[in-house]
């Protein structure tokens, strides 16, 4: 079982930045799919970005290309998302997931991740 932690957000101004953690209380080798999703109230569940942690290989919904990066410290054990250009359509709350092997299916089918954080808050004003 894997237990994942997720924090930094918090509120900004549109335009603003913001950078996600999702810390692993274990190791997570190079053989798991890690990914960001995001749900705001009333809405599903939105796949925002994932990667493979084998390789260089990440995939993002269209409306955070170019303005979110996704990545990893393996060391720490810790995956990242890099939020700038921040609007407020991107108001949610953000999880982080995680399954053991290559990414599979499609991003927006959340039912593919087997271990989820508890979820940060991000806020976006404008």
């Amino acid at each position: 079982q894997v237990h994942l932690v997720e924090s930094g957000g918090g509120s900004v101004q549109a335009g603003g930045s913001l950078k996600l953690s999702c810390a692993a209380s274990e190791y997570i080798d190079a053989n798991y799919c890690m990914g960001w999703y995001r749900q705001a109230p009333g809405k599903e569940r939105e796949g925002v970005a994932r990667l493979f942690t084998g390789g260089a290989w990440t995939e993002y919904v269209d409306s955070v290309k170019g303005r979110f990066t996704i990545s990893q410290d393996n060391d720490k054990n810790i995956l990242y998302l890099q939020m700038n250009s921040l609007k407020p359509e991107d108001t949610a709350m953000y999880y982080c997931a995680a399954r053991p092997g290559i990414c599979i299916g499609t991003l927006g089918n959340s039912q593919n991740f087997d271990y989820w954080g508890q979820g940060t808050q991000v806020t976006v004003s404008s």
